[in-house]
């Protein structure tokens, strides 16, 4: 028998034959495996095809539904493109979270605590000081840059880095008259000049330009570095009418242009001078007031038939007021400039509205109807003004006494069309428009308007075109007198908490406004926590303040709790005139003061103080011994009482014979008592041996 070469089969093997593990098992299992993978893979595709053939009512809805579906997912579909974030995205993101702090001091002052102002002075002296430190740091650094040459900051931040404040290229070539220039060392500069002409070598027009610009800006000298010493070569003029003004010492320096300086020599020694040379050199006599030599420079440049441009013409307009006397003659000047810029086909821009605006306000009655003719021109050239223009406007309406729309009208126009807007700076003035708008509405009580004009400094970050710090002291001290004048109390002591000291340190004129305001809604029994915000805010060396605040609490009487607080408050205001020696008592405080200790019934305390009279040679007033006698009769005190006619007596004031009869009547005296009371009241008054 054969066997097969696979298997064997159980049909195969004889029955005297024993089958093999192999045999009985493997065999059977190929097989069925073999069948199925074949006959599955058939029945698989007859399935498939039976499905494909079968139909039903709802298939093409269906699939009509599917595409429509696709294809309007396809169409909303949009790809965006790559977004590229700043480098202080993330920092601009958390810093939106976070709101400002009303009770903390301003963010300057947060790295040392020590450093937290308390008053404006406070805030002025340590603003200065930060600002002092930084500057002899930078100085420096600067100076000594070989000891600063390792760059531990990670990402590299340039300006805590040594800066080139000295040049580097010594040869005489004009790439070394651009580093002078570019340094801002202006007599290096013109040495350099010099030199280069000297050799004959030439020296591009643009070069050239930028010298005049840099000599003409800092009029032929060089700037006062920032850290370093000023000099005293200057007028002071708006140093006296900026009294206590937060600005640096620089601010006021006022340099004269020096007839035939070297801006000039150098523009006389020019072989062509253009349209550039002449404007560099306009401007200059301009910014520091040689306003008669830059209309006779304008006029050589006209002589020479050449154009001027729009820079020349900003600085013509605002010099024109200068150099002429009588208002139609400021004004005709004025119009002449526009004509002649007209003529040379110029394009004004928003400074050249700006500037005209500005002069306007130095013509008297022509300016009302003149300003609103340059403000529709200046809309029909499509040049829309800047906060600086609405400030010039306001400060021409805004006059009292005079005929048609005043600053009200003009700045409720105003606020309406800025509403929710976000100012850039466009005009150095611009910072000088919501103080002036501010005083618009503080002048006619117009509160309403002045919660329009905040909204404005709210919005986004427009605080920041406030100003410097004294301009921002100015903002909100109008609009805090305008809250107290006309606000409900409870609303004013929340502007308080917000305002204060965050944003603003009130002066002594605020504090008083803000008393003034509790008296009106009768909220007098905040006085003593008023008087704690004094003493924080560095305001206790002024006497009328202290005046002020004693004279509220003792005016009227209240329940007791009001006046042991009253008292309380007194006795710290006894303090603090016994530890500064710059406050005198006067007859009103001390009276003042007396008068709460008595109503409180601190007797005691308040003879202390009856007997301050007579240290500080003040006069009791007569209201005061009267209710001293009264507290007297009540305490049942009759050897107070005859030390008290006895004061009286000593002061030689005429009510003493009516305390002395009183004193008589009331009290149960000995004999003793009764001598010197009787002597007293036939004496008249008169002190005995």
């Amino acid at each position: 028998m054969r066997r097969n070469s696979s298997c064997f089969t159980p049909d195969m093997v004889s029955p005297t034959q024993k089958p093999s593990v192999c045999t009985n098992m493997a065999a059977p299992g190929r097989h069925v495996g073999h069948y199925m993978k074949r006959n599955g893979r058939f029945l698989l595709c007859n399935i498939e095809q039976a499905l494909g053939h079968r139909s039903f009512g709802c298939t093409t809805a269906v699939r009509q539904q599917v595409a429509e579906a696709n294809k309007e997912s396809a169409e909303s579909i949009v790809i965006p493109r790559k977004k590229t974030w700043s480098k202080e995205a993330v920092l601009e993101a958390l810093a939106s979270t976070v709101g400002r702090d009303p009770t903390a001091y301003s963010y300057q002052f947060q790295d040392d605590p020590y450093l937290s102002p308390r008053s404006a002075v406070e805030f002025k002296l340590y603003s200065l000081s930060q600002e002092s430190g930084r500057s002899a740091a930078k100085y420096f650094i600067n100076s000594n840059p070989k000891f600063f040459t390792k760059d531990f900051a990670e990402p590299h931040i340039p300006c805590l880095m040594p800066e080139t404040v000295s040049p580097c290229l010594e040869e005489v070539s004009e790439e070394a008259l651009k580093e002078r220039l570019n340094l801002r060392k202006v007599t290096a500069a013109v040495d350099m000049y010099d030199q280069l002409v000297q050799a004959g070598t030439a020296v591009s027009m643009e070069t050239t330009h930028s010298l005049l610009d840099v000599i003409s800006f800092y009029c032929d000298r060089d700037p006062a570095e920032e850290e370093g010493p000023q000099t005293e070569d200057t007028e002071s003029k708006d140093q006296k009418k900026r009294k206590g003004n937060f600005r640096r010492a620089s601010d006021f320096l006022k340099f004269s242009w020096k007839e035939n300086n070297n801006a000039e020599r150098i523009f006389n020694l020019l072989p062509e001078r253009d349209t550039r040379c002449y404007s560099a050199l306009i401007r200059g006599m301009v910014k520091h007031e040689a306003y008669a030599k830059a209309f006779n420079m304008y006029t050589d440049m006209l002589n020479n038939r050449l154009t001027a441009d729009v820079h020349i013409f900003n600085a013509l307009i605002s010099a024109a007021p200068e150099v002429r006397d009588k208002y139609h003659e400021k004004w005709e000047l004025i119009t002449e400039l526009l004509k002649q810029m007209n003529e040379q086909k110029i394009r004004p821009n928003l400074l050249t509205f700006n500037s005209v605006l500005k002069a306007l306000r130095r013509c008297g009655f022509l300016a009302k109807t003149q300003a609103l003719h340059t403000l529709s021109e200046m809309k029909a050239l499509g040049i829309a003004p800047s906060l600086a223009s609405y400030e010039h406007m306001l400060a021409i309406f805004h006059r009292s006494g005079s005929s048609g729309p005043n600053g009200t009208d003009l700045l409720q126009e105003v606020v309406a069309e800025l509403a929710e807007t976000n100012f850039t700076c466009q005009d150095p003035h611009d910072v000088m428009f919501f103080s002036c708008a501010i005083r618009v509405c503080l002048d006619n009580k117009d509160l309403e308007l002045g919660y329009k004009v905040h909204s404005l400094v709210e919005f986004g970050e427009n605080y920041r075109l406030l100003g410097d710090p004294f301009n921002q002291s100015v903002y909100y001290g109008r609009f805090f007198n305008l809250l107290c004048m006309m606000e409900h109390i409870d609303e004013v002591l929340k502007w308080y908490k917000r305002l204060i000291p965050s944003l603003y340190y009130p002066n002594p004129q605020g504090m008083k406004d803000l008393l003034q305001a509790l008296d009106t809604d009768s909220r007098l029994d905040l006085l003593p926590s008023i008087w704690k915000d004094i003493k924080s805010l560095g305001l206790t060396n002024r006497p009328d303040m202290a005046e002020e605040l004693l004279s509220l609490m003792t005016r009227d009487n209240h329940s007791p709790e009001i006046q042991e607080s009253f008292a309380a408050c007194a006795l710290d205001i006894k303090s603090v005139f016994d530890l500064k020696f710059s406050l005198e008592w006067t007859n009103s405080s001390l009276s003042h003061v007396t008068m709460l200790l008595l109503r409180a019934n601190k007797t005691e305390k308040a003879w202390e103080m009856l007997h301050l009279f007579k240290s500080n040679n003040r006069v009791p007033s007569d209201d005061l011994l009267n209710s001293f006698l009264s507290v007297c009769r009540t305490d049942d005190a009759p050897q107070k009482a005859v030390e008290l006619v006895q004061m009286s007596a000593a002061f030689c004031l005429p009510t003493t014979p009516q305390l002395a009869k009183r004193t008589l009547t009331d009290f149960n005296l000995t004999e003793e008592q009764r001598a010197i009371l009787s002597e007293l009241e036939a004496a008249g008054g008169e002190p005995s041996d």
